[in-house]
């Protein structure tokens, strides 16, 4: 493995930033230099794909004619990114992509448009939408569950599921993706529901790298619950806090690659990461430590041999970066701040 990567930065476009901010990432220091940028409004989650080409969203407030995904061109060999094309989502506030490697369908999550975009693409560009999935559903929370608000979207590890985290109903949504040229991607039929404890507020997911666990970080309630995973199935096995604060905005959650250590970012108050040890034999979550970092780490990515892990800090216009101890799991933050990106939110690693 290269011991140099590409970090992408996508950031809110609200201010001075320009969109998608590429560094170069040494694996053997957590050194970050600075190497290109390109202009895409608002990408707030970016989707590696093949590593030449890539999506991202441009997540617009409530403004359905101007939420796009957009695909872009990656020059490996000058670190730059070129924008190829945009499609409508018809729908508000995408905030999530993810593509489907077998079929090169994409999708996004909607949060205020309660639904999922789903894409197919030609040579890798994308074409307009071909299914617009709409959900039903609300919460305890008037203000925050008022409606559906999807917010990542995931393929399962055997490739034959999609599941989508609804914080504005408590539930995780699953459909059976179907192979066959020419058919829409998702079967809408093989719907199945997972309801989570009322006022939790699902937003991100994520697979053990053994396939076996499913883990979802819940913003309101600020809890990570895990299920076992088996053939499109989920049944829940334990439930723990990530924020014991009550700032009811819990973010995001990421495994390190070795499958020993979980990682859950929490906001609004005392921001930072919670870490946890994963029992091998059955998946159960153990709290080690809680690492402060700056102000909403909305974001962020582990690399992969698992040595650092790099913060999106948008509230405090920082990319943090921190040293994974191998044995512990525990972050010793490294002096290597990235500060010229403002709002930055999502932070992804693309080999060279």
């Amino acid at each position: 493995m290269d011991s140099v990567l590409y970090l992408l930065i996508g950031a809110y476009t609200l201010g001075i930033s320009d969109g998608i901010y590429v560094y170069k990432f040494d694996m053997n220091t957590g050194q970050a230099t600075y190497v290109s940028q390109v202009t895409v409004d608002n990408p707030s989650y970016i989707e590696t794909g093949n590593g030449e080409f890539m999506y991202a969203v441009s997540e617009n407030q409530d403004e359905e004619e101007s939420c796009y995904a957009n695909t872009l061109r990656f020059d490996k060999t000058k670190g730059e990114l070129t924008l190829l094309n945009s499609q409508e989502t018809f729908a508000a506030s995408p905030c999530y992509i993810v593509a489907d490697p077998q079929s090169k369908h994409v999708i996004t999550a909607n949060y205020a448009g309660g639904s999922l975009s789903v894409f197919p693409t030609h040579a890798d560009t994308l074409m307009p939408v071909m299914q617009l999935v709409l959900f039903d559903g609300s919460g305890p929370d008037t203000t925050r569950q008022d409606m559906p608000h999807l917010h990542c979207v995931k393929i399962s590890p055997d490739g034959n599921f999609l599941f989508a985290a609804d914080l504005g109903s408590d539930m995780i949504y699953r459909y059976e993706i179907n192979r066959m040229a020419d058919s829409l991607f998702l079967k809408e039929e093989s719907l199945k529901s997972f309801k989570l404890a009322s006022e939790s507020g699902p937003r991100h997911l994520t697979f053990h790298p053994n396939g076996k666990y499913l883990y979802i970080i819940n913003e309101l309630a600020g809890t990570v619950v895990g299920f076992n995973y088996n053939n499109g199935d989920l049944s829940e096995f334990q439930t723990v806090k990530a924020d014991t604060e009550g700032g009811r905005a819990s973010a995001d959650i990421a495994i390190r690659p070795d499958g020993k250590f979980l990682y859950a970012s929490n906001r609004n108050k005392n921001d930072g990461i919670a870490i946890f040890s994963i029992n091998p034999d059955n998946g159960n979550l153990t709290k080690v430590a809680y690492q402060h970092t700056s102000l909403h780490p909305r974001n962020f990515t582990i690399s992969p041999n698992g040595s650092f892990l790099i913060a999106a800090c948008k509230d405090s216009d920082v990319v943090e970066i921190y040293a994974i101890d191998e044995q512990s799991g525990l972050l010793s933050k490294l002096d290597q701040d990235i500060t010229n990106v403002e709002m930055p939110v999502c932070v992804k690693l693309v080999s060279r």
